[in-house]
């Protein structure tokens, strides 16, 4: 006979009033398992998965920096003896600055936009899509297939650039496409793959690869730009491009839909994850309850709540490069350098945060309704003052360095808050309902650029406009995560259930708090 006592058990707390059913899904009967190999599977899993969200984020994310070296601009810059202006003055230039080269294309600042944002376009298509299908059929294919695509599209990038304008944006959007499965066939292959006490720290692990991706490729991207050979920036596309094709190749060797499917998993860890998580493959054939979601507020709590950050996000991820090149004016390869800190920032910060949060769960002191709300509020507040405070610092370079820096990495918080919550309201359906909320809060990718270039003058840009644009930012994120902390919830909803667990959710609590063995 064995029973786990309350007061020291790490998984019962004070969640196990709200949700009795997910405490008997969370019961570790071990608190660690032990292995024959030297490494986890779910271990390896991790590694690809963020090695695959670095790739696809540098292939995302380089034709921010890439796009300055491929505009002719011939705007003056101000002087500094000019007053009349909301404007920074120029640096005084040196040695070490970079002289740009003439750029290829005359687009406006409004077209710019246009292309910054046409990769959402595709984006947003296939979230649902991807999702459900990693949940009927697994996710190895669907996200690894979904990496190769991205790759295939951004080798092609600087052919259509050349080619058309509508060609390019039409090859961007199917870049777009593919990487759009990456996100939600990932959380399906998580739900499967990793214990609920392991949630927080895991995907800061896996989905922090976007950000590892970011600082990569924006300093390459900008040195690449300066190069004479291969015409500079086209060779940002065929760099990532190419190691995007051979990361596909790794992953199809190393990585396997679910623990019962790997051919080398220590049996001991499918016993540790099947106790921890509970028999999924039985839950295949659920049919989605498409109005249940529709009708359910805490799903709405996250996908505004992921709306409200994704919008700063690409504020900052897609016009940070264009903000320090036209207003801070810093040279292309100080430009990408720097653009690169705060992800470095908000990778670094994110797992530790996570880690951090996932030990308070482990140890009571905090329930996972209360942790998710916490870091979420983290995740939100201070990134969305740190732009307010950047839109005053005006042309001090340091200052807005030192808060870009400082506020990116609280938002690392975000995968202690809402980014797992969907698990939590329905396993089998975590990749349909992120890829639902991931569909919803991209619509940003697109419509954030877009807002901003009706906002900022292509003529003249000014201090003036840019701070509008971080005002709507941080008003949009702020808003977002008060609907997150009145509605979110970390229950299992009953549509979720089949009919065999939902006599296991009415069983007595004591029952399912002290198992036998």
């Amino acid at each position: 006979m064995m029973s786990l006592d309350m007061e020291e058990s790490p998984i019962i707390n004070s969640d196990i009033d709200e949700n009795v059913t997910s405490s008997s899904r969370n019961l570790i009967v071990e608190d660690r398992e032990e292995t024959t190999g030297w490494i986890k599977s779910r271990t390896v899993l991790g590694i690809m998965g963020f090695l695959g969200f670095a790739n696809v984020y540098a292939m995302r994310v380089n034709l921010s920096v890439a796009i300055v070296a491929m505009i002719n601009s011939t705007a003056p810059v101000p002087s500094t003896n000019d007053s009349t202006l909301d404007v920074c003055p120029a640096g005084i230039p040196d040695n070490s600055t970079v002289v740009p080269k003439t750029g290829d294309f005359n687009w406006s600042a409004e077209q710019q936009s246009i292309i910054l944002g046409s990769f959402f376009y595709g984006y947003v298509l296939t979230q649902v899509p991807g999702g459900r299908i990693a949940e009927l059929f697994g996710g190895k294919l669907v996200y690894g297939v979904g990496v190769l695509l991205t790759a295939l599209f951004t080798i092609l990038s600087p052919i259509a650039a050349y080619t058309d304008f509508k060609f390019f944006i039409a090859v961007r959007a199917l870049e777009g496409l593919g990487e759009g499965v990456t996100y939600p066939a990932m959380h399906a292959m998580l739900a499967r793959w990793i214990p609920p006490l392991e949630r927080s720290k895991f995907a800061a692990y896996v989905y922090a690869g976007s950000n590892f991706g970011t600082v990569i490729s924006l300093p390459i991207s900008g040195w690449l730009c300066t190069l004479d050979w291969g015409g500079g920036w086209p060779l940002c596309f065929y760099l990532f491009g190419g190691l995007g094709v051979v990361w596909f190749i790794g992953w199809m060797f190393l990585v396997y839909d679910s623990p019962q499917s790997h051919p080398r998993i220590c049996p001991k860890e499918i016993e540790y994850i099947t106790q921890s998580i509970g028999p999924q493959e039985d839950k295949r054939g659920m049919a989605i309850p498409w109005m249940k979601f529709l009708t359910c507020v805490p799903l709405w709590a996250i996908l505004i709540a992921q709306c409200g950050q994704s919008w700063l996000f690409y504020t900052q991820l897609t016009e940070l490069p264009s903000y320090m090149n036209n207003i801070l004016h810093f040279d292309i390869v100080s430009n990408a350098r720097l653009s690169a800190i705060p992800y470095f920032t908000s990778w670094v910060a994110g797992i530790i945060i996570s880690i951090f949060a996932d030990w308070l769960l482990a140890k009571g002191f905090i329930s996972r309704l209360n942790s998710m709300k916490l870091w979420n509020t983290v995740a939100a507040f201070i990134p969305a003052f740190g732009l307010l405070g950047i839109a005053w610092a005006g042309c001090d370079r340091t200052a807005v360095m030192l808060l870009l820096s400082i506020t990116s990495a609280f938002g690392g918080a975000v995968y202690a808050g809402n980014q797992m919550n969907h698990i939590d309201l329905s396993p089998q359906f975590a990749g349909t309902m992120y890829g639902i909320t991931n569909a919803a809060s991209n619509l940003c990718g697109f419509l954030a650029p877009y807002a901003i270039g009706r906002i900022i003058s292509s003529e003249q840009q000014t201090l003036g406009q840019w701070r509008e644009v971080f005002y709507l930012a941080a008003a949009i994120d702020l808003g977002a995560n008060l609907f997150y902390l009145f509605f979110a919830s970390t229950e299992e909803q009953d549509w979720s259930l089949p009919e065999s667990d939902d006599m296991t959710a009415s069983a007595p609590v004591e029952s399912i708090m002290y198992p036998e063995s």
